[in-house]
């Protein structure tokens, strides 16, 4: 009896030492996991979300639901909520590179993209294209240069989000190439408006994401110039880089990646990362980011903090040489 007394107690008080490490790991899920979203339903990033839940979900075996917490102030809303979460592993962060590197630099957020967030994977890449109205008398990037140069601040281009990374990159293109052209600013590139208005030549340029191009380059409605990767972009194999287009060293890709709170268990962590990378070899998957105009990526925990730590200076330089002062 003496030594049910003290057994009873002891199983209580190791009850309630919290797992960690490995041992909590090995239990994670244990109820739906969240995955926010900072943008809206029914854009890129939102979309490469569900996939990627979808993928989590039937690998662990718990319902992964995306949650969409847009806000004027472009993804600050999500990434404070991110941030304030348990790290337990049941909230997870799907976000674009705005969000951690140049929301930062243009406003006081309340959250730090390195301290706040503990990375997992990079789930992949896109470039993007520069894009004209067919009836635009151009055919190279060359020709392009030329054509504004001679006629400086009378054509437009489609700002699609303001201060986004398709709205920095062609700024920097534009002080690079020494042209003047006009912003013509939409609210997001996740509608129709920005792409059907340079169709129809009210907007001459736009500098667009690989999804929103491709299906109107392929029936003629539009001219692709050059995309800004570093090598061509394997859906569009005939449109040359900026770089071969006589611009060396111009390059610059958009991310999109998925990271938990900082402190969740490594373990976890791991756990995720893991899966994303198998997920990045799968036909399947590979398949539905491209639908995307996504580069499936899948790199290690390690990996996507090194490209965080390297994409923060660069997009507060392009912040920079736009003329926006931190507010």
């Amino acid at each position: 009896m003496q030594t049910r007394r003290t057994f009873l107690p002891l199983l209580a008080a190791l009850a309630a030492v919290p797992l960690t490490g490995p041992a909590r790991a090995q239990g994670w899920p244990q109820r739906p996991v969240k995955v926010i979203v900072p943008f809206s339903a029914g854009g890129n990033t939102d979309g490469i979300a569900r996939i990627v839940a979808q993928r989590l979900g039937e690998s662990f075996g718990r319902q992964f639901i995306v949650e969409n917490l847009p806000n004027a102030a472009g993804g600050t809303r999500a990434a404070e909520a991110v941030a304030r979460a348990p790290a337990d592993g049941h909230t997870l962060f799907v976000t674009a590179v705005s969000v951690l590197a140049i929301l930062p630099a243009t406003m006081k957020t309340s959250y730090d993209p390195v301290k706040d967030f503990a990375p997992i994977s990079a789930i992949g890449t896109n470039p993007f294209v520069l894009v004209l109205n067919s009836s635009v008398p151009v055919n190279t990037l060359a020709e392009f240069v030329n054509h504004v140069r001679g006629q400086p601040n009378k054509l437009s281009y489609v700002v699609a989000g303001h201060l986004g990374v398709g709205h920095l990159t062609m700024i920097r293109f534009l002080k690079l190439a020494g042209l003047e052209m006009i912003p013509v600013t939409y609210r997001g590139g996740g509608g129709a408006a920005p792409i059907t208005d340079v169709i129809a030549g009210h907007v001459p340029a736009f500098l667009s994401t690989l999804s929103e191009a491709v299906p109107h380059a392929t029936s003629g409605a539009v001219r692709l110039l050059a995309v800004s990767s570093e090598k061509r972009a394997p859906q569009i194999p005939n449109v040359p880089t900026f770089i071969e287009a006589g611009f060396p060293g111009f390059k610059t890709l958009s991310w999109n990646g998925l990271l938990a709170p900082a402190g969740t268990p490594k373990a976890i962590i791991d756990r995720i990362a893991k899966e994303m990378a198998g997920a990045a070899k799968d036909p399947k998957f590979v398949e539905r980011l491209d639908g995307f105009g996504v580069d499936p990526l899948g790199n290690t925990p390690e990996e996507f903090a090194a490209m965080i730590a390297a994409d923060i200076p660069f997009w507060a330089e392009a912040v920079k040489i736009a003329g926006v002062q931190t507010q």
